[in-house]
């Protein structure tokens, strides 16, 4: 009998503590698809029994290149019914350019979501020889790449929607459609509604580390990047962060911004690594 009502009063204990835990949506990175998170809802299905975690099924493997305002115009629609039905908030949990998709959605949806977890996104913008550049476009290298990506043509490819090359501001500001809009880089006629969007927010985590191998500059995870001469100046004497022109000072203000620097930890393995949803995730998922 006794053995009985320990275990009714744990299983009790159990339910209440998943229910507390808020609805998770994950966005996965280039070339990826829903399966990146699979890992991940074992770590939470452990750590938070019946938690539901729903991993965007879109623009999966190759289609992941297509513009960037594509696949956040279209994902809107899907994450905004996983909002209506979780009037409780949610929280994201996004990867690599994931994080950026994620950050648009942030900005042009009145959203609920409690804590955006981003995970080696290149937040401030990517400029680095990496695999994924050396892959589709073999013939190019990170300082003449601008002739493609700030082109008409060129931001057709979700990379060149955040190619952020420090020796071409001009033609990033006049070309860049996605990521210097939201930083208002462009002056942006949304960038009110943007920015009132991001606020809503109640945290940002960002996560990120020197051994990452992918996100060039590695700093750009925690909106650090490049000054003309590759030096890296961070987030906080960014111009974006100075104006507050979306709405990051503000947030970092309240004590809303929250920066993990883990070593050790390669691109590909930030989602699978126990360690760092041990230590730099799952905290987030309860407050």
């Amino acid at each position: 009998m006794v053995t009985r009502l320990i275990f009714v009063v744990l299983s009790c204990m159990l339910l209440g503590h998943a229910e507390s835990i808020r609805p998770i949506i994950f966005m996965h990175g280039i070339i990826a698809a829903p399966d990146e998170a699979n890992a991940l809802k074992g770590f939470v299905e452990e750590a938070f029994p019946g938690t539901k975690v729903t991993a965007i099924d879109a623009f999966n493997h190759l289609q992941s290149v297509v513009p960037m305002w594509t696949q956040v115009n279209t994902i809107k629609e899907m994450v905004r019914e996983e909002m209506v039905n979780s009037p409780e908030g949610v929280n994201l949990i996004c990867f690599s350019q994931g994080g950026l998709i994620c950050r648009g959605l942030l900005s042009v949806l009145p959203h609920n979501v409690n804590n955006f977890i981003s995970v080696s996104s290149p937040q401030a913008g990517q400029y680095g020889d990496t695999m994924y550049l050396k892959y589709f476009f073999p013939n190019y290298l990170k300082q003449n790449v601008y002739k493609l990506f700030y082109s008409d043509l060129g931001q057709q490819w979700s990379i060149a929607n955040y190619w952020h090359d420090p020796h071409q501001e001009g033609l990033y500001t006049q070309y860049n459609n996605f990521l210097a809009a939201l930083d208002n880089d462009t002056a942006s006629t949304n960038i009110t509604q943007y920015k009132s969007n991001f606020l809503r927010l109640k945290k940002l985590i960002m996560i990120g580390g020197p051994d990452d191998g992918v996100i060039t500059p590695w700093q750009s995870s925690h909106f650090g990047f490049y000054d003309a001469n590759e030096t890296v100046v961070p987030m906080k004497a960014q111009k974006f962060y100075q104006q507050d022109s979306f709405g990051l000072k503000t947030l970092d203000d309240r004590g809303d911004v929250i920066t993990h620097i883990v070593p050790g930890i390669q691109h590909t393995h930030w989602m699978k690594t126990r360690m760092v949803f041990e230590k730099y995730i799952r905290g987030w998922l309860t407050d």
